[in-house]
């Protein structure tokens, strides 16, 4: 039978399609130079894999296609010395895997939007941040921030002008061994500057490892507006979680060992946190050196309007404080905490402070304020993890006081169920929270 015209003609242009060359998914490159030369001529989708090595980059890297992953063939085994990449006006680029050892760093500017920063090493001292991210909705997951003395920080996120980076996912990550001994520029996190204070950044800062966070008193500093801080452990660290400046940023369900919480601003809710100071100063209502910061201040702006509540504080000194400064705490409020310590006042606030007590429970010392709080044994049981936690008979459980509609889960997290306990723990047979390990976090994790 003799076909159609059109039916050969259909025939000849499926056979064409068929008979075209599909781009390889992955490509794999041994050099610098043949790295480069794979990365012009990539089309999205696909993986761009350099072989194991040591490698100085003379010239960066530059990443010139969208929708691409560079990776190292294995992670971890694949060092950079110097240099590294740089990104053009690209989307949806994922760096995976590699060492930026030396001098090398990375920095994702404004116009690379949707980059995937992961299971990379940055270790040791650098020129100013380890990695700087510019750019929206970039991901920072899975990697180690390793072995620093200078000053700058392992993480800066900022923006162009006096605009800020939107949307930054900032988790699973390993921040080890910062140990600048000045006094100031040595954070893990930095997001923000004082100059964005007022910039919504809605970042996301979680299920990160912080160890030995020592370059500085702020392990993570927010300077900026409207973000999240929550499910992060540190440990052996001076840094504590600091809210420096900017407004609405929740803390919540973190776990810090020898750590703690500070901040300024307002409108910020600090919730569901355990945390276990040897010392004092587990929560800190940080000091007003004016009642409001502008948009160019560095000034510590006084704390107004947040709400410190459902945490387990343990110390032995003044568990809660504040700094002293001009301006005292306005309209805060501290409901349904477990304070537990030695100390002859457990809460300290400067004179002046106006804060709504209730609900609390204060144990083992004094508690240093008139009303809005229990004087009874909490009953605090060590499980398996090292955490303290509710035993059964707890006068804690069911005993909340006021209504924080917003807190619907403890520190597990779990569900509140009926009236919530006090305290981060709701009470529970099978309670699942542990503090983060470097098995958990950074580049070999799952």
């Amino acid at each position: 039978m003799i076909r159609s015209l059109a039916a050969v003609g259909a025939a000849a242009l499926l056979s064409s399609f068929v008979a075209a060359p599909a781009h390889a998914a992955v490509v794999g490159v041994s050099s610098v130079s043949s790295l480069q030369a794979a990365i012009d001529t990539a089309h999205p989708g696909q993986r761009i894999v350099l072989a194991e090595g040591v490698h100085a980059a003379d010239q960066p890297i530059k990443i010139t296609k969208p929708g691409i992953t560079v990776a190292a063939r294995t992670a971890g085994a694949t060092v950079f010395t110097r240099g590294g990449f740089e990104f053009g006006a690209v989307k949806g680029v994922t760096i995976e895997g590699f060492v930026f050892d030396g001098t090398s760093s990375m920095s994702v500017p404004v116009e690379a939007q949707a980059t995937r920063i992961t299971r990379n090493t940055y270790n040791g001292n650098k020129d100013g941040a380890s990695l700087t991210v510019s750019a929206n909705d970039v991901q920072v997951d899975h990697n180690t921030f390793s072995n620093r003395s200078n000053e700058g920080v392992y993480l800066q996120v900022t923006g162009p002008g006096s605009e800020i980076a939107q949307r930054t996912w900032i988790h699973h990550n390993h921040f080890y061994n910062h140990s600048f001994s000045g006094d100031n520029g040595g954070e893990s996190i930095r997001l923000g500057y004082s100059h964005k204070q007022s910039k919504p950044a809605y970042a996301v800062i979680e299920h990160n490892l912080f160890e030995k966070a020592n370059g500085d008193p702020e392990a993570i500093s927010v300077k900026s507006s409207d973000n999240t801080v929550r499910f992060n452990t540190i440990r052996d660290s001076l840094g504590y979680i600091v809210l420096r400046h900017g407004n609405r940023t929740t803390v919540e369900g973190n776990v810090l060992f020898g750590s703690g919480i500070r901040f300024h601003g307002n409108d910020h809710k600090v919730v569901n946190n355990y945390v276990q100071n040897t010392g004092d100063r587990a929560i800190v209502f940080g000091k007003g050196s004016e009642t409001d910061s502008g948009p160019a201040s560095t000034s510590h702006d006084r704390p107004d309007r947040v709400t410190v509540a459902f945490n387990t504080l343990i110390g032995t000194g003044a568990v809660v404080d504040s700094d002293t400064g001009t301006y005292a705490p306005k309209d805060c409020v501290f409901a349904n905490n477990v304070v537990q310590g030695s100390s002859s006042k457990l809460i300290d606030l400067m004179s002046g402070s106006t804060v709504k007590y209730e609900g609390n429970i204060v144990w083992g010392g004094t508690a240093g304020i008139s009303s809005g709080y229990r004087s009874v044994d909490p009953k605090l049981v060590r499980d398996a993890n090292g955490l303290l936690r509710l035993a059964s008979g707890s006068p804690a459980i069911d005993s909340s006081a006021g209504t924080y509609s917003y807190v619907t889960r403890d520190f597990d997290p779990q569900a509140r169920s009926g009236k919530p306990d006090v305290g981060a723990d709701e009470y529970s047979s099978s309670a699942t929270r542990k503090p983060l390990t470097k098995a958990d976090v950074g580049v070999s994790a799952p």
